[in-house]
């Protein structure tokens, strides 16, 4: 097989879209024999799937009808041009995408994976250099695209905030995207002012990806918690279409919610439910474009009236940093998001998300440590799928990931099993 074990089924699950439990029924197995074949090869549980199982799968994926539109995309070019900005390979907004390319992506991404766990190594953007423009404060984002072009043999330039940069000399936008477009082969701009990264595209050939204009988007931190999301759906034996998403917090200037809502608004009879603050509210164009493919769409401003029932629980934290005549210092502590509310109003597999950073300091509100150990907390799970997502943004923008899994090599060093200590319920599953 010249992919992964892992990523052949779960790509033949997403194709099918099929739970676990009823893609095992359909190729007659049980669904443990299935979990065990869709861990990491590394994985002491792991086994090797039958080679009658893999040619059965191959034909049914081959043969069903479903996969019509996935031929249609397939034909209509490669990924990297499907998804182009004015023809240039550029990751601006997720309005880029339609369902079949962001599923299109998400294999490229479950490729990644063996790389992503330091399980295997790979050369395939050597000598290319990634310049990381930050003109606003971050250490997630910038560490996790610097992270993943490293993976795939690339190197990092990086530059944080206004006062290092030729910007606060007066240089335009224009100016400084022409001349770091000689230095480097793609860039990772954010920035606080909206729409200012599509001004730094506009001025360069080369691929740029949005890491965050202001209240704007953040397609690449969305895109990631897609993934998360589907992924932690085959987990539970779940669908995507006709899920209850709950988003809570700040909505008016969280831009990844902004973006995250667009994503998921690809898929059927989704239902939203947007619990903000009075004045924080999901502003109305984005709720407008999200009012699709039958997805029904509330507001309500209180936790007790919107999280009953929710598959997923998407908390952000308050930007106060943006705030312009909002009086809102901070949530008030009947908002928090906790284990005891948590407990009330949803099910044992209910899945909680932040973005990050959660501000854990007294008074703040936000999403509350008292869930760390709660297996349904899904943050540090989310954070992990950032490296795969950006590595797969890369390969596709730069050309590669045709070359990337026949590049795989073993890695030399020795890794832990598991990054985090409590990491090990979910090894392999997420």
């Amino acid at each position: 097989m010249s992919i992964s074990q892992q990523a052949f089924l779960r790509d033949a699950m997403r194709r099918l879209n099929l739970t676990r439990d009823v893609f095992a029924t359909r190729i007659g197995v049980k669904r443990r024999a299935l979990d065990t074949w869709l861990l990491p090869e590394g994985s002491q549980e792991f086994r090797t799937m039958p080679e009658v199982v893999e040619r059965f799968v191959t034909e049914i994926v081959q043969n069903n009808v479903l996969l019509e539109k996935y031929t249609q995309s397939a034909l209509s070019g490669p990924l990297r041009e499907r998804i182009s900005v004015e023809g240039k390979p550029q990751l601006l907004s997720v309005d880029q995408f339609t369902r079949e390319s962001v599923e299109d992506l998400f294999r490229v991404a479950d490729m990644m994976q063996p790389i992503a766990r330091r399980q295997k190594v790979s050369r395939v953007l050597e000598g290319a250099v990634l310049g990381n423009l930050f003109f606003e404060a971050s250490t997630r984002t910038r560490v996790s695209f610097g992270s993943a072009f490293c993976r795939l043999g690339g190197s990092v330039c990086d530059t944080t905030g206004f006062t290092f940069s030729s910007m606060a000399k007066g240089e335009s936008i224009y100016d400084t995207s022409r001349v770091m477009s000689g230095y480097v082969d793609a860039m990772v701009i954010r920035h606080p002012e909206q729409g200012s990264v599509a001004e730094f595209a506009r001025a360069t050939n080369i691929p740029v990806v949005n890491g965050g204009d202001g209240p704007g988007e953040h397609p690449s931190q969305a895109l990631l918690d897609l993934y998360t999301i589907l992924t932690e759906f085959s987990r539970l034996g779940k669908l995507l279409d006709g899920a209850h998403i709950a988003m809570v917090g700040d909505l008016k200037y969280g831009r990844t919610v902004h973006s995250l809502i667009k994503l998921l608004a690809l898929y059927r009879g989704v239902k939203f439910t947007l619990v903000s603050p009075p004045g924080l509210e999901m502003p109305s164009y984005i709720i407008e474009q999200a009012a699709r493919n039958g997805n029904v769409i509330e507001q309500k401003t209180s936790l007790a009236e919107g999280l009953s029932g929710a598959d997923v629980i998407y908390a952000t934290r308050v930007q106060k940093e943006r705030f312009v005549d909002e009086a809102q210092e901070g949530y008030t502590p009947d908002f928090q998001i906790n284990r005891a509310t948590i407990d009330a109003y949803c099910g044992p597999d209910t899945i909680v998300m932040h973005p990050l950073p959660r501000d854990s300091r007294p008074g703040a509100n936000d999403l509350s440590t008292d869930l760390n150990h709660d297996p349904r907390l899904a943050i540090f799970r989310q954070t992990d799928n950032g490296i795969p997502i950006r590595m797969a943004i890369f390969a596709v923008l730069l050309g590669v990931e045709g070359l990337v899994q026949h590049s795989m090599r073993d890695v030399t060093w020795q890794h832990p099993s598991h990054v985090g200590p409590d990491d090990s319920v979910f090894h392999g599953l997420e």
